[in-house]
């Protein structure tokens, strides 16, 4: 059974930078896509970006602008989520989820995923 541990969440100021884990535990994490959603007070869960077993990058048309960066370190079992430039509206819980690599699977859906971590909170104050 696989276990998604996030961590690195926090109330930060306007302008500051977070950086988020998540640690795999139970299976090779090699052998998995992963991918960081959010979901914000009062709305629905959204995709934020991902990052495929070979280390291809998937983003949402808003982190695609640069201020979110999906990364994975094998060796540690751990795969991150970098955020410059908070904004009050990037205040959500973030999680992280993972699912065992296959071609032809979209990153971007939410139900491709097999395991969800308990999520992390990211507050921001204007």
């Amino acid at each position: 059974q696989v276990q998604l541990v996030e961590s690195g969440g926090g109330l930060v100021q306007a302008g500051d930078s977070l950086r988020l884990s998540c640690r795999f535990i139970g299976r090779t994490f090699s052998n998995y896509a992963v991918g960081w959603f959010r979901q914000a007070p009062g709305k629905e869960r959204e995709f934020v970006a991902a990052i495929s077993w070979r280390g291809a990058f998937t983003h949402s048309e808003d982190s695609a602008k640069g201020r979110f960066t999906v990364s994975r370190d094998n060796a540690n079992n751990t795969m991150y989520l970098q955020i410059n430039s908070l904004k009050p509206e990037d205040t959500a819980v973030y999680y992280c989820a993972a699912v065992p690599s296959g071609s032809g699977i979209s990153l971007r859906r939410e139900q491709t995923y097999y395991y969800w971590g308990q999520g992390t909170q990211v507050t921001v104050s204007s």
